[in-house]
């Protein structure tokens, strides 16, 4: 339970979504009458060898890209552009370096034209949310690179969005750190409990994180497989069914 008390939803609906690009005078498709569902609440990772169309599908959820045909549905309404309902992390968290973290994390309610002393009074719980109360008068140059990625992590929760996405948030980091960011997304996955969904090219960061696992092919005539990560939470890594999905969907790339 947040302190900050909205109406959660957030359910995504896809139908028959396609998306292709000209490149060097040729047609590209990347996406080709894709259907999904995603649960309100659920935890969503999508993978998939370069090319494929993973950040063309987010930037199409987040209202970045427009698809050539189909729709998307946030909640049964059709996604015309970017909304406040949803929020999306990139791979850098692209923080103002002129502003504190607190400055940067209360940014986008003040924005939307909350006052100032209401904006950082929730920044400062997400702050908290995410380790870095005692660092909220840091600039972002003083900052880890993990550090800065919570700051963006908090940014976008502060708006309190219905639907988190990430594109590749961990992707930049370290071995050790993109592991406690792992178990940090995941504890705040599980506090905020809102729709998330990953784009990862880590396939054992994707079985962590998801209820699910979307794998999109390379080749175009194979259709997208949709895998149940059934597994308690928290998970455990070493544990022999976390392993064997792991495996199992290494087989997938053929990297067994």
């Amino acid at each position: 339970m947040t302190l900050f008390e909205t109406t959660r939803r957030g359910e995504v609906t896809v139908r028959d979504l396609s998306k292709s690009f000209t490149l060097n005078g040729q047609r590209l498709n990347v996406l080709r009458n894709l259907q999904l569902d995603v649960q309100s609440g659920e935890a969503l990772a999508i993978v998939g060898p370069s090319g494929c169309g993973k950040t063309t599908l987010l930037r199409v959820l987040a209202g970045l890209e427009s698809p050539d045909k189909g729709e998307v549905l946030i909640d049964g309404h059709p996604v015309q552009g970017v909304g406040t309902e949803r929020a999306i992390i990139f791979q850098e968290p692209r923080l103002l370096p002129w502003l504190t973290v607190l400055g940067n994390v209360a940014f986008g309610l003040q924005v939307r034209g909350k006052p100032r002393e209401s904006a950082e009074a929730r920044a400062r719980h997400y702050i908290s949310l995410v380790g870095l109360a005692e660092f909220e008068s840091a600039f972002p140059r003083q900052l880890s690179g993990g550090m800065a990625q919570r700051v963006g992590i908090a940014r976008a929760l502060t708006v309190q969005p219905e639907i988190l996405l990430l594109d590749e948030p961990l992707g930049a980091l370290d071995a050790m750190t993109k592991l406690t960011m792992q178990e940090e997304l995941s504890r705040i996955w599980r506090e905020e409990k809102v729709t998330m969904i990953l784009v990862t090219h880590d396939l054992e960061e994707a079985i962590y994180l998801a209820d699910r696992v979307l794998v999109l092919p390379k080749e175009k005539g194979d259709i997208p497989r949709l895998i149940d990560v059934s597994l308690p939470r928290p998970r455990d890594r070493s544990h022999a069914r976390f392993v064997e999905m792991r495996r199992s969907l290494m087989a997938e790339f053929g990297l067994n």
